[in-house]
């Protein structure tokens, strides 16, 4: 678990001494410029990256599972028992490769990802998840468990790659494998690497399933908590750019330079030559689909977190070896129940085909299509479950969408595969390998979706209704019902599909899939996010919230403060004994009272006593000139790690009895609300600002001014860089 693992990230701009300095040094007439520049220089470097991550996942999936194909289909014509041991074999040791590279190298490269990606961009710093590593794993554990024919997808890891991508440019590179530069490491607040990885998850789905404005409506929808218009202007440039970058891949691959590489892997599952228009009639088993895809999504969210919770309480925690083992027996599984299902089903004759319809019967062994000959005793027939477990993922839901192929699939075959998929996606989500639930998710919504295409074409008989239009509206309904997406799923399925037309009934069961599946549970991800102990802020505050008011929330808090010049040994002695990530600074008023000055991080303090520099022998305040023997950098975190501890800073006797003076280091502005504030209220203030401290205090005895909407419409003059950058750019925040 990740619980006691996470630190909230700071976004709020800490005015202090050193604030202002770099502020005095950055107004120069070249520094804004140069710093937008940057900007847009790194959305397009990540959108640049993420397409050559996903191009290469993609290329080696399908020349994995190519190479498996061919070498299965040619050993079966002579030795079926042959052939089935090597098809074993061959995604064991791919499953193998990944899991064995996520439990010794990269921990923080299982499951999708997303998760923990919402939760940094909801303000909370899971350890370990944007690590130079954890991208190494995220890519060759991808490839790993999707070409080892899992039951899982390479979507969601690609959101997390993109991710990766976009905070390791934030800083430079990673320093612990001398990948580093100093040049562009001006991204040092949480504030700016949050909107970086912003571009990298938008960047992930476009790359994913080759659809830019998906990616940005994804971006906005479902990870990020805050968002701003300049913000989307960047995001929708990454996306873009994702897209020009996969689009030169594919023509580049469309010479037959890429092997195996047919017409999956860079998602585009065409059916623009289907169904055309639809009928009000049809409306009442599209609703019928809405439902299903919510009950069956809930009731998969619910599977898998008891599932998970089983697996991580009982199982993982007897080491390395039990996970490697687990994933290993899940992928055997896997295999023997493609491998021998299909056997259970008589083959087919092919059927008579149009002559322009560009599909096979049977399709060549080893590359992408419909009709596949698996173990037929005709050349000319065709086995039906084989077309959906021997392709890839992305081929068998093109076939499943494929127009003009009525009849195609039997719904014994449709039943069967859709109730041992959907047990093999539930078992295999949660084990120590990337996994995403895009593809797996649309593989099992569009079963049940051409399942009831085929009742609705036997009933309507008169109705022009193609059974791979159904498999898509299928496809939807599930995803809306696990995800709960809605606005940006629509968009995805529209641009993978090139369909237009049924863009309202898209709408419509994701609308009803969404309805039923919120009356259950919560989203996949919200509910994977709280296992993993990821303490995510909803959108809207509690209910119970309006009835409470601030000081209720902090009774039971012990606040430790520290007064503004300290002894050494106290703050020492403060930090160990307590896990405080802040604290705040009092100093004594005239009348004896204390005042509190400001708040300072658990983080800055650590620096200063490692430092030692800023030590002194008496217990007086000093001027701010000590600032000077520091670095802005000193006080930056690096993204996604632990930081500095208490326990890694050693001070002699005669340290521990200096003294040091804190004023200079503070935030001297932090936000404050009274204690009778209602809770509702702070909750949206803390969200909406993406604050990581609320300073609670008594009522104000008076009333220094009063702030309205024209007092914030300051003419513009000379001063307009320092805004830009206070708004964009603060100390390293924690």
């Amino acid at each position: 678990l990740f619980v006691g693992a996470v630190e909230s990230l700071d976004y709020e701009v800490i005015e202090n001494y050193a604030y202002r300095e770099e502020q005095q040094a950055q107004r120069s007439k070249f520094w804004v410029p140069y710093y937008i520049m940057l900007k847009w220089f790194f959305a397009l470097l990540i959108g640049v990256g993420t397409g050559l991550a996903a191009i290469f996942i993609n290329l080696a999936v399908e020349n994995f599972s190519g190479w498996k194909f061919t070498l299965t289909f040619a050993i079966i014509q002579h030795s079926y028992f042959v052939g089935f041991l090597v098809y074993i074999l061959l995604n064991l040791a791919l499953v193998f490769s990944s899991v064995y590279i996520v439990t010794q190298f990269a921990p923080a490269a299982a499951g999708s990802g997303i998760p923990e990606i919402k939760g940094y961009l909801n303000g909370v710093d899971t350890h370990g998840i944007l690590l130079f590593r954890t991208l190494v794993g995220k890519i060759f554990g991808s490839i790993g468990s999707v070409g080892g024919g899992l039951a899982l997808g390479k979507e969601g890891p690609l959101v997390h790659t993109g991710a990766c991508i976009a905070s390791l440019l934030g800083q430079g590179g990673s320093a612990k494998y001398h990948l580093n530069s100093r040049w562009v490491q001006i991204f040092e607040s949480d504030r700016d690497r949050r909107d970086l990885v912003t571009c990298g998850c938008a960047a992930g789905v476009a790359a994913a399933f080759r659809a830019p404005v998906g990616g940005v409506l994804f971006a906005l929808e479902e990870v990020t908590s805050w968002w701003r218009s300049h913000l989307m202007w960047r995001v929708f440039f990454t996306s873009a750019v994702v897209a020009v970058v996969v689009r030169s891949a594919m023509n580049w691959c469309d010479s037959g330079k890429c092997g195996h590489f047919g017409a999956g892997g860079f998602i585009i599952w065409d059916i623009s030559g289907g169904q055309e228009d639809y009928s009000y009639q049809e409306l009442l088993p599209v609703a019928i689909i809405g439902v299903i895809g919510g009950l069956l999504g809930a009731l998969f969210n619910q599977l898998t977190l008891y599932i998970t919770k089983w697996r991580r309480t009982y199982l993982h925690k007897k080491g390395k070896r039990v996970q490697i083992f687990e994933a290993c027996l899940i992928s055997l599984i896997t295999s023997t129940v493609s491998f021998v299902l299909p056997l259970l089903r008589k083959c087919s004759p092919c059927p008579e085909l149009e002559t322009n319809s560009g599909i096979q019967c049977p399709h060549p062994p080893g590359t992408d299509g419909n009709f596949v000959n698996f173990y037929c005793s005709k050349d000319n027939e065709y086995n039906d479950l084989a077309t959906i477990f021997f392709n890839s993922q992305d081929d068998a839901i093109r076939n499943l969408f494929s127009a003009k192929t009525f009849h195609e699939y039997s719904a014994q075959s449709l039943i069967t595969f859709l109730v041992m998929f959907y047990s093999l996606a539930v078992v295999t989500f949660g084990t120590a390998v990337p996994a995403g639930q895009f593809v797996p998710g649309i593989m099992i919504g569009s079963t049940y979706g051409r399942l009831v295409g085929m009742s609705v074409v036997k009933f309507y008989k008169k109705l022009n209704v193609d059974e791979g239009t159904y498999a898509l509206l299928g496809a939807a309904s599930f995803l809306g019902g696990s995800m709960r997406m809605t606005v940006s799923l629509c968009v995805i399925m529209v641009e993978i599909t090139n369909n237009l037309q049924l863009l309202p009934l898209i709408m419509l069961v994701l609308l009803i899939s969404k309805a039923v599946g919120d009356f259950f549970n919560e989203g996949l991800y919200e509910e994977q996010a709280r296992l993993k102990g990821i303490p995510l802020l909803d959108s809207r505050p509690k209910q119970v919230m309006r009835n409470m008011n601030a000081k209720d929330a902090c009774k039971n808090q012990k606040v430790v403060c520290l007064p503004r010049v300290s002894r050494v040994v106290d703050i020492v002695s403060v930090l160990q004994s307590n896990k405080h990530n802040g604290f705040p600074i009092v100093e004594r008023g005239q009348n004896g009272e204390s005042l509190v000055i400001g708040l300072i991080l658990r983080s800055h303090l650590l620096v200063l006593l490692q430092s030692k520099v800023d030590f002194q022998n008496t217990p007086f305040p000093c001027g701010p000139g000590i600032l000077n023997r520091h670095n802005f950098s000193d006080f930056v975190k690096p993204a996604s790690s632990k930081g500095k501890s208490i326990d890694d800073i050693h001070l002699t006797d005669e340290e521990l009895g200096l003294y040091l003076d804190l004023a200079p280091f503070l935030n001297p502005s932090p936000y404050i609300v009274p204690e009778d504030m209602s809770l509702a209220k702070v909750y949206n203030l803390f969200r909406q600002l993406g604050l990581r401290h609320i300073f609670v205090v008594p009522r104000p005895s008076r009333v220094v001014g009063l702030i309205t909407r024209k007092d914030l419409l300051l003419e513009e003059d000379g001063n307009t860089a320092t805004t830009e950058l206070q708004s964009t750019s603060s100390l390293p925040e924690r």
